[in-house]
């Protein structure tokens, strides 16, 4: 228990340790990049507006991503029990991932002038849900036919198939994406944050630094960035042990 602790914080010191010989080695200026050492008064200067803006990002994304949860697990359920939808839905799926989520920020902001929220929940939700929905397409498109063979021949409904073998035999698979859509989440919130002339957020806060050449305050806001992201992908990890433990195989 120490070790799965103690070893991610070791890493991240060494990351910063690391940073900071960097920029040291190579006499940068702080307005050419910014050293670990820069950021704790840029966080004190400002901690009142990274608790604002953290917050804004933070619920915007997890909404987002709850969305995506529900969108992707019905699409993905769609795909996995029909050939038909699989083969009619796939090309549409991987059409729309294929685009650069950073060139629908101004179809969405022209679409939905003024909805801020709305706009970057939106983008949350459009590029995270693509992961969810293959995921667990391919977990139920996958399941072996015998044990379907044998619960129909003891009576099972399709619903009991479902819940009994599909849905435990998916968790999984749908964790792991769930993982990834959680970081993506964050990119599509700061995509719309960044572009918006009335953005809130951390995308708002790094883009005032950049307006105003604050680097140290630009680095923070990725710091941030990468904290919450931490932060929402250890909560994933966390009902993962709740409703799919048992899939866990520990490293010898």
């Amino acid at each position: 228990m120490f070790s799965k602790i103690a070893t991610p914080i070791i890493a991240i010191i060494v990351f910063l340790g690391l940073w900071e010989l960097l920029v040291w080695a190579n006499g940068w200026p702080n307005f050419k990049m910014a050293s670990p050492s820069d950021l704790p008064p840029a966080f004190w200067k400002y901690k009142e507006l990274f608790l604002e803006m953290g917050w804004q990002t933070l619920w915007r994304t997890v909404v987002g991503l709850f969305l995506a949860v529900i969108v992707g697990t019905a699409i993905g359920m769609i795909i996995g029990f029909s050939r038909i939808a699989r083969d009619a839905l796939y090309p549409l799926l991987i059409g729309f991932n294929a685009i650069p989520k950073a060139t629908l920020v101004p179809v969405i902001s022209l679409l939905f002038i003024g909805q801020h929220d709305f706009n970057t929940v939106l983008m949350a939700f459009m590029i995270s849900f693509f992961p969810i929905a293959v995921s667990v397409g391919i977990g139920l498109s996958t399941l072996e036919p015998e044990y379907r063979d044998i619960l129909r021949a003891l009576g099972a409904s399709k619903a009991t198939i479902f819940w009994k073998i599909a849905l435990p035999k998916t968790l999984p698979e749908f964790f792991g994406a769930l993982k990834v859509s959680a970081t993506l989440a964050f990119i599509g919130t700061n995509l719309v944050e960044i572009v918006s002339p009335h953005g809130r957020g951390l995308g708002a806060l790094f883009k005032s630094g950049e307006t105003n050449g604050d680097y140290p305050l630009m680095f923070a806001v990725l710091i941030a960035l990468a904290f919450l992201g931490i932060v929402l992908y250890y909560a994933v990890i966390f009902l993962e042990r709740i409703f799919a433990g048992w899939a866990d195989r520990e490293a010898n």
